[in-house]
């Protein structure tokens, strides 16, 4: 008999979460500390739902609650948290809980019925039953997107032979000739801080730190990452791996674990390097030691169009969906569904815009390239 709680992000239930990840599809944004991190840093009010049998934790998924203006109604939104890539539920296989995550939230008289579901992994084993799950309440449903993003589902997936071999051989190569090149990705909680650091500072030097979008560039931003891969770290589920030339790191990039799953968070790279393809060469390097660990998987937390996609072969489904979960139709999901469209459209004319702003500079060619 499967019940169902809603309650606020809590550390305590991390041993619970730890035998769940053991059975169940992986979902490191899940993790009660990185749900804690947001919460404690007012990122977003989260909310945890939590499937229980017989005391055993079978099902964990958290949303956040969002108004896209004061006077409007609020709706539930996953992933919880801003720079959360996937939002999945982390559910037992053995046990149908969608059903009953989504009466548990119809039931509530304190949440909106109106949930908007983004980054989902349309090939996830919880995808299917969760569709099922949404039409047999015969509720009002809207598809909003559906695209493709990079993903590592085994060797067999990257791109070893061929151009893109042949250049990461010859990148290799050619960097080695400046000197000892290394790679590290020390696991301790307090080696992953410093690290951390170190890719602060290369994204910040970056373009995005000229265009404001590091994460130095917002004070708060950048105390939650602080906060969330330090947690994360404690609880073994972060590092950051270093190319270094001589010591000097030149490229960082970000990694979180959960079981076998391994996620490539973010990426920096020094400009001085750029004609090494040292974020490509980190990449290739570190794949084969997180291969050599035990994972089986990465999910590049990348877009269509990421430099992932010239090195893995593989691809994962990304949807979003709007529902409504509630008994009766509701004026709130045409406002959300108004809202998701125009946000849609604002952030495409963004992006349009920001690559418009690169054009008259050439010297932008040598600029570091980071992923979002």
């Amino acid at each position: 008999m499967i019940s169902v709680e809603i309650r606020a992000p809590d550390l305590a239930i991390v041993p619970f979460w730890d035998a769940l990840v053991r059975r169940a599809s992986p979902n490191v944004f899940m993790h009660p500390a990185a749900l804690c991190a947001a919460a404690s840093a007012g990122f977003a009010m989260i909310h945890m739902l939590l499937a229980w049998d017989a005391g055993e934790l079978v099902g964990l998924w958290a949303m956040r609650e969002r108004r896209v203006a004061p006077f409007l109604p609020a709706f539930l939104v996953a992933p919880p948290y801003d720079y959360a890539f996937v939002s999945s539920p982390v559910i037992d296989p053995a046990y149908d809980v969608l059903p009953a995550f989504f009466d548990a939230i119809a039931r509530a008289p304190a949440l909106p019925n109106v949930i908007q579901l983004k980054l989902i992994d349309g090939d996830a084993a919880t995808f299917a039953p969760m569709m099922a799950a949404l039409n047999a309440r015969h509720g009002q449903m809207l598809k909003l997107s559906e695209r493709s993003r990079p993903f590592l589902g085994g060797e067999a997936d990257r791109k070893r032979s061929g151009s893109t071999g042949k250049k990461l051989r010859q990148d290799w190569n050619r960097l080695s000739a400046l000197g000892a090149v290394d790679i590290a990705n020390e696991r301790a909680a307090d080696d992953v801080r410093g690290a951390f650091e170190i890719f602060l500072e290369l994204e910040a030097r970056s373009w995005k730190g000229q265009n404001g979008t590091a994460l130095l560039s917002h004070e708060d931003d950048a105390a939650f990452a602080r906060r969330l891969i330090g947690d994360l770290a404690n609880h073994g589920n972060a590092s950051v791996a270093l190319l270094r030339v001589e010591g000097r790191p030149i490229a960082a990039q970000v990694l979180l674990h959960s079981g076998t799953m391994a996620y490539t968070w973010k990426t920096a790279f020094d400009a001085e390097f750029a004609k090494y393809s040292p974020g490509a060469l980190l990449i290739d390097k570190i794949t084969d030691t997180l291969f050599a660990a035990g994972i089986t998987q990465i999910e590049s937390c990348s877009p269509e169009g990421s430099f992932m996609e010239q090195l893995w072969t593989g691809r994962r489904t990304t949807i979003d969906v709007l529902a409504d979960v509630g008994r009766h139709k509701s004026a709130n999901f045409a406002l959300a569904a108004a809202a998701a469209r125009g946000y849609a459209f604002l952030r495409q004319q963004h992006h349009r815009l920001r690559g418009m702003s690169w054009l008259p500079l050439p010297k932008r060619k040598s600029l570091a390239v980071t992923r979002s």
